[in-house]
């Protein structure tokens, strides 16, 4: 336990003297307000990019076990 209490504590002397930058944060509204139209379409697209290739190879697995050069 020693032990892991000294990685704590090189661990910690070394993340004290790191400049963090501040971070600006505002608490403004939005400059473009996106429609629920748009949001649709981005998550439909986002949905449409992983899984319509994850279901083709799934759908075809059989396919790819039959092939020659496949691993066996």
């Amino acid at each position: 336990m020693s032990g892991l209490s000294r990685s704590f504590n090189l661990l910690r002397g070394t993340m004290r003297y790191q400049i963090t930058p501040k971070a600006n944060i505002t608490a403004k509204p939005a400059k473009h307000v996106i429609t629920t139209a748009e949001k649709t379409i981005a998550m439909v697209t986002m949905f449409v990019t992983i899984l319509v290739p994850s279901g083709w190879v799934l759908a075809n697995l059989e396919n790819y076990k039959k092939r020659p050069g496949a691993a066996e």
